[in-house]
């Protein structure tokens, strides 16, 4: 499997929860602290990839030699739809996941607080998402989290991030309650709005970030866009330009 630090350079997934809106498709971001990685920045949820994301028990039906093909590796990708869900959970409160073979539903307020209960408990290592998983009997719904885009920090960064990019619909019955000590604000936003908000200097974002939302603004509905990206003709051409910003082949 590849390491999950070479040099100056992390692993890291990051997730594009988008939903139906009243004005069209809309993606889920919020703004970075201003402390940290990207302080300040608005972008996707997601994080580093850890190594208790090797959790294939927890993506049935799906094992490492199709998730590696996906991402054009030799093994360990299910680590990154292991930690997208993850990051995910953690980050803006929704968990992508099956119980029993069925969508997760909160539906009762003692198991919404059930899982805020773990989600405070995960984000202070005080349980690992897989133990999570054991506990309520669940599976990442890998199917739900469709691979999207792949990009590597340029060199002239001190900290490079090599991240898969992941885009998902967004639960019906779950809320995004973005945690007070990852994010600083969040925001559900059509993405023409969101590279308005940038050209303005409202919202400062980078050239994955970007290049994702003029992506999605091509789509005008959920369903639109997993079919385009399930089909695999989603992305732009892959330019001396943007592989200059870092863009890589998806595989």
């Amino acid at each position: 499997m590849q390491p999950l630090v070479r040099g100056n350079i992390r692993l890291a997934a990051t997730v594009m929860l988008v939903r139906d809106g009243t004005a069209g498709l809309e993606v889920y971001m919020v703004k970075r602290p201003g402390r940290g990685d990207f302080p300040d920045l608005h972008v996707f949820p997601g994080g580093k990839v850890d190594a208790e994301d090797w959790a294939p028990e927890l993506c049935v039906g799906f094992d490492d030699d199709h998730a590696s093909g996906q991402l054009g590796i030799e093994a360990g990708g299910l680590r990154y739809w292991v930690a997208v869900a993850r990051e995910c959970f953690e980050e803006c409160g929704v968990l992508i996941a099956y119980h029993d073979g069925q969508p997760l539903e909160f539906s009762a307020s003692d198991e919404r607080h059930r899982f805020e209960e773990y989600r405070r408990e995960l984000l202070d290592d005080e349980i690992t998402f897989a133990e999570l998983c054991r506990r309520e009997q669940l599976s990442v719904a890998w199917d739900r989290l469709a691979y999207f885009s792949h990009w590597l920090t340029p060199e002239v960064a001190p900290r490079r991030f090599d991240t898969r990019f992941f885009v998902a619909a967004m639960p019906e019955d779950q809320h995004t309650l973005a945690h007070t000590s990852e994010t600083a604000d969040d925001d559900w936003e059509v993405a023409s709005n969101a590279l308005a908000r940038h050209a303005d200097g409202q919202w400062q974002m980078i050239d994955p970030t970007l290049r994702s939302l003029e992506t999605l603004s091509q789509y005008d509905s959920v369903s639109a866009l997993l079919a385009g990206v399930g089909k695999g003709n989603h992305l732009m051409p892959l330019t001396p330009e943007l592989m200059a910003q870092g863009m890589q082949p998806l595989r």
